[in-house]
């Protein structure tokens, strides 16, 4: 788990206009929930869990555990995040689904054959799968494309 400098651990709640940052940062292996609906109950919830509120909603700027975010263009929203955040060190790369949020599990490549294109399971021996959703995961380009989209944000956010 990742832990902010005050020792608490990093998780997040995106509200229902951060889907895509909700996505990105489950990429980079935060626990990150996503609320499709604005909804009190939950947002008491994602508090009473020790979670960071991410919205687009001005009006909740100045609220405890609330950090709105100005953009948006996904760069610039991971751009934010990180600064307020130094997710940099903290990532565990393709550990959670990007779909349900679980942490994912080792596979063993017999068991996804058929789950699986041909040429993936041919060319591939690391699988890792959703225990709650079962989608499979393989270090495909996607893996590169999304490293390189992350560390170009983070090597502008140093620079600046």
């Amino acid at each position: 788990m990742s832990e902010m400098p005050s020792g608490r651990i990093i998780r997040f709640l995106c509200d229902q206009n951060l889907g895509r940052l909700a996505k990105w940062l489950r990429i980079m292996g935060f626990d990150t929930t996503y609320m499709c609906v604005w909804d009190e109950k939950i947002i008491e919830q994602a508090l009473s869990d020790e979670r960071i509120i991410l919205t687009r909603i001005r009006k909740m700027a100045g609220r405890k555990d609330f950090y709105v975010i100005k953009s948006d263009h996904i760069r610039e929203q991971l751009s934010q995040v990180e600064r307020l955040f130094t997710l940099a060190s903290k990532t565990k790369w393709f550990s959670r689904c990007n779909v349900c949020n679980e942490n994912l599990i080792c596979a063993k490549s017999y068991d996804v054959k058929d789950r699986v294109p041909e040429y993936v399971y041919a060319t591939q021996e690391d699988f890792a799968q959703c225990p709650k959703c079962s989608r499979i995961y393989w270090k495909g380009t996607h893996l590169e494309k999304s490293m390189e989209t992350i560390n170009s944000i983070i090597t502008s956010r140093e620079e600046s």
